[in-house]
C-alpha cells in the first residue's frame, strides 16, 4: 500500500488525487500547476512565473516527504505550447543541479484550468 502526502505549502488537490504518495523508497508527486497555495489562483499568466510556482509547489511537496529536488529521478513537463520550451527549461534548470533527473517535455492540447505548464515527478529516497 502507499501513504498519501499532503501539505498546505502546495495547492490542494483539485480532483480525486493526492498531492503525492509515498511508496516506501519512491515518492510520486502528482502534476503541479501554477496555483498559489494560499489563494488557489494562478500566480501569473506569464509562463516564466508559472514555471517558478510549479517548481515551488513540487519542492514543497518533496519537503513534506523529507526530500529535496536532488531526490528527483524522473520528471515530466507538460506544456500548452512548445514555443515556451526554452523559458520553461531555463526556470526548471534553476531549481536543479547535476546530475539532472531523467525527463520528458511534452506539448499537450490543454492543461487543467488553462495552465501553461505542469510538472510531475518521481523522487527516490536515500
Amino acid at each position: 500500500m502507499f501513504n498519501p502526502i499532503a501539505t498546505d505549502q502546495a495547492p490542494e488537490a483539485i480532483g480525486p488525487y493526492s498531492q503525492a504518495v509515498d511508496l516506501g523508497n519512491l515518492v510520486m508527486v502528482s502534476g503541479q500547476i501554477p496555483l498559489d497555495p494560499n489563494t488557489q489562483q494562478f500566480v501569473s499568466d506569464d509562463v516564466k512565473e508559472q514555471t517558478k510556482q510549479v517548481m515551488k509547489n513540487v519542492g514543497a511537496i518533496l519537503e513534506e516527504a523529507g526530500l529535496t529536488y536532488k531526490n528527483i529521478a524522473k520528471a515530466n513537463i507538460y506544456l500548452a505550447s512548445m514555443d515556451d520550451f526554452a523559458v520553461v527549461n531555463e526556470v526548471y534548470a534553476s531549481f536543479l543541479s547535476e546530475p539532472y533527473p531523467a525527463r520528458a517535455a511534452i506539448e499537450v492540447s490543454r492543461l487543467p484550468k488553462g495552465a501553461k505548464v505542469e510538472v510531475e515527478a518521481i523522487a527516490v529516497k536515500g
